[in-house]
């Protein structure tokens, strides 16, 4: 029985939200202070990931996290986190929709940096509201 509970409590602890770097945190409140947030952005950019999908999916075992791994922007370990929630499911809906959600968010946020960092498109319109 110790086993069991030790591998769901592994499990829960695996299936964490995912944040942004330092580095990156301190690049998104520089672009903040221009005017440019994942909501108002500058240019072409579009949001890669829907939270409110991204939660909605998730009533159903891991369908948000495999909607996160396998999108425009995705992060391969969003399959690992819909494994776990399919295995954990119904119990995973109480923490995998927020999470999804959460998710969803910083994965719009680290895909606004990378589009102003990397994509030409994206360094042009940086240049001009420097």
């Amino acid at each position: 029985m110790t086993k069991i509970l030790s591998f769901w409590g592994l499990c829960l602890l695996l299936s964490a939200c995912q944040s942004l770097t330092y580095h990156e945190q301190r690049q998104l409140r520089t672009l903040e202070y221009k005017g440019v947030t994942v909501d108002t952005p500058v240019g072409e950019w579009d949001k890669p990931a829907s939270p409110l999908a991204a939660g909605i999916l998730n009533i159903f075992p891991g369908f948000g996290n495999f909607y996160l791994g396998n999108g425009r922007a995705a992060q391969s370990e969003q399959n690992l986190y819909g494994f776990l929630n399919l295995l954990t499911w119904p119990i995973s809906i109480l923490w995998g929709i927020p999470e999804a959600a959460i998710d969803a968010n910083t994965i719009n946020k680290r895909d606004l940096l990378i589009y102003y960092q990397y994509d030409e498109r994206g360094k042009e319109f940086y240049k001009t509201i420097k």
